[in-house]
Protein backbone atom coordinates (compact mmCIF):
# COMPACT_ATOMS: atom_id res chain seq x y z
CA UNK A 1 0.00 0.00 0.00
CA UNK A 2 1.65 3.36 -0.98
CA UNK A 3 1.66 6.14 1.57
CA UNK A 4 -0.64 8.15 -0.35
CA UNK A 5 -3.11 5.52 0.66
CA UNK A 6 -2.31 5.13 4.20
CA UNK A 7 -4.88 6.76 6.86
CA UNK A 8 -3.69 9.76 8.23
CA UNK A 9 -3.88 10.32 12.08
CA UNK A 10 -6.73 12.58 12.61
CA UNK A 11 -5.95 16.46 13.93
CA UNK A 12 -7.69 18.67 15.72
CA UNK A 13 -8.41 22.11 13.45
CA UNK A 14 -7.48 25.12 15.96
CA UNK A 15 -10.30 27.82 15.97
CA UNK A 16 -9.96 30.44 13.47
CA UNK A 17 -8.37 33.33 14.44
CA UNK A 18 -11.40 35.44 13.91
CA UNK A 19 -13.75 33.47 16.00
CA UNK A 20 -10.97 33.69 18.78
CA UNK A 21 -10.56 37.40 18.42
CA UNK A 22 -14.35 37.75 18.51
CA UNK A 23 -14.42 35.48 21.57
CA UNK A 24 -12.16 37.40 23.62
CA UNK A 25 -13.95 40.32 22.34
CA UNK A 26 -17.05 39.10 24.01
CA UNK A 27 -15.21 38.05 27.24
CA UNK A 28 -13.79 41.72 27.82
CA UNK A 29 -16.94 43.19 26.91
CA UNK A 30 -18.09 40.99 29.79
CA UNK A 31 -15.26 41.54 32.20
CA UNK A 32 -14.86 45.59 31.57
CA UNK A 33 -18.00 46.83 33.80
CA UNK A 34 -16.24 44.80 36.54
CA UNK A 35 -13.08 46.01 35.75
CA UNK A 36 -14.09 49.68 36.03
CA UNK A 37 -15.79 49.54 39.27
CA UNK A 38 -12.98 47.81 40.80
CA UNK A 39 -10.29 50.10 39.43
CA UNK A 40 -12.65 53.22 40.42
CA UNK A 41 -14.00 52.22 43.96
CA UNK A 42 -11.26 50.04 45.39
CA UNK A 43 -7.83 50.06 43.82
CA UNK A 44 -8.28 53.88 43.43
CA UNK A 45 -9.13 54.52 46.82
CA UNK A 46 -6.69 52.28 47.70
CA UNK A 47 -3.66 53.70 46.38
CA UNK A 48 -4.89 57.48 46.78
CA UNK A 49 -5.22 57.22 50.90
CA UNK A 50 -1.86 55.81 50.77
CA UNK A 51 -0.36 58.13 48.89
CA UNK A 52 -2.48 60.89 51.24
CA UNK A 53 -1.06 58.69 54.31
CA UNK A 54 2.33 60.44 53.36
CA UNK A 55 1.24 64.19 52.75
CA UNK A 56 0.47 67.00 55.13
CA UNK A 57 -3.38 67.08 53.65
CA UNK A 58 -5.88 68.75 55.27
CA UNK A 59 -9.31 70.10 54.71
CA UNK A 60 -8.07 73.73 55.23
CA UNK A 61 -5.29 73.54 52.20
CA UNK A 62 -2.90 74.66 54.40
CA UNK A 63 0.17 72.02 53.92
CA UNK A 64 -0.49 69.03 50.95
CA UNK A 65 3.68 68.42 50.50
CA UNK A 66 4.73 65.06 51.08
CA UNK A 67 6.09 64.21 54.64
CA UNK A 68 6.93 60.18 54.15
CA UNK A 69 6.60 58.67 56.80
CA UNK A 70 6.02 61.21 59.41
CA UNK A 71 2.02 60.54 59.69
CA UNK A 72 3.20 56.96 60.99
CA UNK A 73 5.65 57.89 63.66
CA UNK A 74 3.65 60.41 64.95
CA UNK A 75 0.75 57.48 64.78
CA UNK A 76 2.47 55.32 66.68
CA UNK A 77 3.57 58.03 69.59
CA UNK A 78 -0.14 58.91 69.76
CA UNK A 79 -1.45 58.34 73.00
CA UNK A 80 -4.96 58.49 72.27
CA UNK A 81 -4.73 56.18 69.05
CA UNK A 82 -3.53 53.40 71.13
CA UNK A 83 -6.30 54.22 73.53
CA UNK A 84 -8.91 54.25 70.85
CA UNK A 85 -7.31 51.10 69.47
CA UNK A 86 -7.13 49.40 73.20
CA UNK A 87 -11.51 50.33 73.48
CA UNK A 88 -11.66 48.99 70.11
CA UNK A 89 -9.86 45.22 71.09
CA UNK A 90 -12.07 45.50 74.04
CA UNK A 91 -15.08 45.99 72.80
CA UNK A 92 -13.87 42.92 70.00
CA UNK A 93 -13.29 40.38 72.94
CA UNK A 94 -16.29 41.13 75.17
CA UNK A 95 -18.84 41.31 72.50
CA UNK A 96 -17.45 38.12 70.61
CA UNK A 97 -18.33 36.04 73.36
CA UNK A 98 -21.77 36.44 74.33
CA UNK A 99 -22.66 37.08 70.56
CA UNK A 100 -20.95 33.28 70.34
CA UNK A 101 -22.91 31.83 73.05
CA UNK A 102 -26.15 32.88 73.10
CA UNK A 103 -26.91 32.82 69.21
CA UNK A 104 -26.12 29.16 70.36
CA UNK A 105 -28.43 28.64 73.50
CA UNK A 106 -31.00 30.80 71.03
CA UNK A 107 -30.60 28.09 67.56
CA UNK A 108 -30.10 24.98 70.24
CA UNK A 109 -33.95 26.58 72.17
CA UNK A 110 -36.02 26.90 68.74
CA UNK A 111 -34.15 23.54 67.17
CA UNK A 112 -35.41 21.34 70.38
CA UNK A 113 -38.94 21.99 68.82
CA UNK A 114 -40.40 24.54 70.89
CA UNK A 115 -44.44 25.73 70.08
CA UNK A 116 -44.63 28.13 67.50
CA UNK A 117 -41.41 28.26 66.05
CA UNK A 118 -41.97 30.65 63.39
CA UNK A 119 -42.52 33.14 66.38
CA UNK A 120 -39.39 32.56 68.06
CA UNK A 121 -37.28 32.84 64.82
CA UNK A 122 -38.97 35.92 64.20
CA UNK A 123 -38.19 37.84 67.34
CA UNK A 124 -34.94 36.26 67.49
CA UNK A 125 -33.99 37.75 64.02
CA UNK A 126 -36.22 40.62 63.62
CA UNK A 127 -33.82 43.34 65.42
CA UNK A 128 -31.17 42.47 63.20
CA UNK A 129 -33.41 44.06 60.08
CA UNK A 130 -32.86 47.33 62.19
CA UNK A 131 -30.81 50.34 61.73
CA UNK A 132 -28.64 51.24 63.73
CA UNK A 133 -30.01 54.99 64.79
CA UNK A 134 -33.15 53.24 65.47
CA UNK A 135 -31.23 50.56 67.81
CA UNK A 136 -28.93 53.23 69.53
CA UNK A 137 -32.08 55.93 70.29
CA UNK A 138 -33.99 52.71 71.65
CA UNK A 139 -31.46 52.03 73.80
CA UNK A 140 -30.12 55.70 74.98
CA UNK A 141 -33.51 55.94 76.01
CA UNK A 142 -33.62 52.42 77.95
CA UNK A 143 -30.60 53.93 79.64
CA UNK A 144 -31.44 56.76 80.55
CA UNK A 145 -30.85 57.78 84.31
CA UNK A 146 -34.41 59.22 85.48
CA UNK A 147 -36.78 58.28 82.93
CA UNK A 148 -35.34 54.66 81.64
CA UNK A 149 -37.08 51.82 81.71
CA UNK A 150 -33.84 49.73 83.03
CA UNK A 151 -33.29 51.83 86.02
CA UNK A 152 -36.85 51.52 86.55
CA UNK A 153 -37.06 48.23 87.16
CA UNK A 154 -34.18 48.41 89.11
CA UNK A 155 -35.36 50.62 91.80
CA UNK A 156 -38.38 48.81 91.78
CA UNK A 157 -36.07 45.95 93.28
CA UNK A 158 -34.36 47.79 95.57
CA UNK A 159 -31.42 48.82 93.43
CA UNK A 160 -29.61 52.20 93.03
CA UNK A 161 -30.05 53.83 89.80
CA UNK A 162 -26.50 53.42 87.17
CA UNK A 163 -25.59 55.78 84.76
CA UNK A 164 -25.36 53.37 81.93
CA UNK A 165 -23.67 56.00 79.35
CA UNK A 166 -22.04 58.49 81.68
CA UNK A 167 -20.00 56.21 84.09
CA UNK A 168 -16.51 55.07 81.89
CA UNK A 169 -16.80 51.76 83.92
CA UNK A 170 -20.16 51.15 82.57
CA UNK A 171 -20.86 52.67 79.39
CA UNK A 172 -18.61 50.12 77.03
CA UNK A 173 -20.66 47.18 78.35
CA UNK A 174 -23.66 49.58 77.93
CA UNK A 175 -23.08 49.21 74.35
CA UNK A 176 -21.98 45.71 74.06
CA UNK A 177 -25.80 44.69 75.21
CA UNK A 178 -27.08 46.97 72.52
CA UNK A 179 -24.95 45.31 70.14
CA UNK A 180 -25.67 42.01 71.42
CA UNK A 181 -29.58 42.40 71.05
CA UNK A 182 -29.20 44.22 68.11
CA UNK A 183 -27.19 41.04 66.35
CA UNK A 184 -27.12 38.56 67.83
CA UNK A 185 -30.14 37.14 65.35
CA UNK A 186 -28.04 36.49 62.31
CA UNK A 187 -25.35 34.24 64.44
CA UNK A 188 -28.78 32.75 65.49
CA UNK A 189 -30.03 31.61 61.89
CA UNK A 190 -26.29 30.56 61.23
CA UNK A 191 -26.17 27.65 64.25
CA UNK A 192 -30.27 26.75 63.51
CA UNK A 193 -29.32 25.91 59.70
CA UNK A 194 -26.37 24.27 61.15
CA UNK A 195 -28.11 22.29 63.74
CA UNK A 196 -31.04 21.30 61.35
CA UNK A 197 -28.54 19.62 59.04
CA UNK A 198 -27.09 17.12 61.43
CA UNK A 199 -28.08 13.88 60.41
CA UNK A 200 -30.69 12.61 63.12
CA UNK A 201 -29.65 9.20 62.93
CA UNK A 202 -26.93 10.45 65.12
CA UNK A 203 -28.99 11.16 67.72
CA UNK A 204 -31.21 8.06 67.54
CA UNK A 205 -28.02 5.94 67.98
CA UNK A 206 -27.05 8.27 70.79
CA UNK A 207 -30.39 7.51 71.99
CA UNK A 208 -29.84 3.53 71.59
CA UNK A 209 -26.60 4.33 73.55
CA UNK A 210 -28.51 5.70 76.67
CA UNK A 211 -27.19 9.53 76.10
CA UNK A 212 -29.43 11.77 77.58
CA UNK A 213 -30.19 15.23 76.16
CA UNK A 214 -26.92 16.73 77.39
CA UNK A 215 -24.92 14.22 76.35
CA UNK A 216 -26.36 14.16 73.04
CA UNK A 217 -25.32 18.06 72.89
CA UNK A 218 -21.84 18.09 73.87
CA UNK A 219 -21.21 14.76 72.16
CA UNK A 220 -22.57 14.66 68.69
CA UNK A 221 -23.97 19.01 68.52
CA UNK A 222 -21.08 20.76 69.49
CA UNK A 223 -18.58 19.00 67.48
CA UNK A 224 -20.95 18.94 64.36
CA UNK A 225 -21.35 22.54 64.71
CA UNK A 226 -17.26 23.34 65.06
CA UNK A 227 -17.21 24.87 61.60
CA UNK A 228 -19.92 26.65 62.01
CA UNK A 229 -18.23 28.45 64.93
CA UNK A 230 -15.27 28.95 63.70
CA UNK A 231 -16.83 31.23 60.45
CA UNK A 232 -19.57 32.91 63.32
CA UNK A 233 -15.88 34.00 65.25
CA UNK A 234 -14.37 35.06 62.36
CA UNK A 235 -17.01 36.99 61.04
CA UNK A 236 -17.80 38.54 64.16
CA UNK A 237 -14.50 39.34 65.31
CA UNK A 238 -14.04 41.18 61.91
CA UNK A 239 -17.22 43.09 62.13
CA UNK A 240 -16.59 43.89 65.92
CA UNK A 241 -13.10 45.63 64.59
CA UNK A 242 -14.84 48.13 62.66
CA UNK A 243 -17.67 49.01 65.44
CA UNK A 244 -18.45 52.63 64.85
CA UNK A 245 -22.14 53.28 64.53
CA UNK A 246 -23.80 52.40 67.78
CA UNK A 247 -20.66 54.14 70.03
CA UNK A 248 -21.25 57.22 68.21
CA UNK A 249 -24.81 57.26 68.38
CA UNK A 250 -25.38 56.54 72.10
CA UNK A 251 -21.60 58.36 73.61
CA UNK A 252 -19.97 59.55 70.95
CA UNK A 253 -16.75 58.18 72.43
CA UNK A 254 -17.49 59.26 75.37
CA UNK A 255 -17.49 59.66 78.82
CA UNK A 256 -14.09 60.91 78.78
CA UNK A 257 -13.24 58.80 75.82
CA UNK A 258 -13.66 55.22 77.81
CA UNK A 259 -15.82 54.10 74.36
CA UNK A 260 -14.21 55.42 71.58
CA UNK A 261 -13.34 53.45 68.80
CA UNK A 262 -10.36 53.61 66.76
CA UNK A 263 -12.52 54.05 63.58
CA UNK A 264 -14.21 56.99 65.75
CA UNK A 265 -10.63 58.37 65.88
CA UNK A 266 -10.30 58.89 62.87
CA UNK A 267 -13.19 60.35 62.27
CA UNK A 268 -12.70 63.22 64.99
CA UNK A 269 -9.12 63.51 63.31
CA UNK A 270 -9.64 63.54 59.77
CA UNK A 271 -13.15 65.87 59.99
CA UNK A 272 -13.21 67.27 63.23
CA UNK A 273 -9.47 68.28 63.36
CA UNK A 274 -9.23 68.73 59.47
CA UNK A 275 -6.00 66.45 59.62
CA UNK A 276 -6.66 64.10 56.25
CA UNK A 277 -3.26 62.63 56.09
CA UNK A 278 -2.67 61.87 59.69
CA UNK A 279 -6.33 59.75 59.98
CA UNK A 280 -4.88 58.15 56.51
CA UNK A 281 -2.04 57.02 58.26
CA UNK A 282 -3.86 55.76 61.00
CA UNK A 283 -6.23 53.90 59.36
CA UNK A 284 -3.98 52.29 57.20
CA UNK A 285 -2.52 51.08 60.65
CA UNK A 286 -5.41 49.81 61.67
CA UNK A 287 -6.19 48.21 58.05
CA UNK A 288 -2.76 46.46 58.81
CA UNK A 289 -3.99 45.04 62.04
CA UNK A 290 -6.91 43.63 60.41
CA UNK A 291 -5.15 41.78 57.71
CA UNK A 292 -2.77 39.97 60.58
CA UNK A 293 -5.55 39.07 62.53
CA UNK A 294 -7.23 37.53 59.50
CA UNK A 295 -3.92 36.17 58.52
CA UNK A 296 -3.51 34.50 62.09
CA UNK A 297 -7.54 33.25 62.08
CA UNK A 298 -6.99 31.50 58.76
CA UNK A 299 -3.91 29.70 59.52
CA UNK A 300 -5.52 28.45 62.80
CA UNK A 301 -8.24 27.66 60.81
CA UNK A 302 -5.89 25.14 58.15
CA UNK A 303 -4.52 23.93 60.87
CA UNK A 304 -7.61 22.74 62.80
CA UNK A 305 -8.92 21.40 60.05
CA UNK A 306 -5.53 18.86 58.78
Amino acid sequence: MSSSTMSRPATTRPASNPRRKRDNANGWAFATPFLVFFLVFLVWPIAYGLYMSMTGKSLTGANDDVIGFANYAEAFADADMWHSLGNTLYFTVISTVPLVLVALAMAALVNIGLPAQWLWRLSYFAPYLLASTVVSLFFTWMYNPQLGLINDALTKIGLPRVAWLNNPDVAMWAIVIATVWWTVGFNFLLYLAAMQNIPHQHYEAASLDGAGAWRQFFSITLPQLSPTTVMIIILQILASLKIFDQVYQMTAGGPGGSTRPVVEYIFETGFTGYRLGYSAAISYIFFGLIVVVSIAQFVLTRRRSA
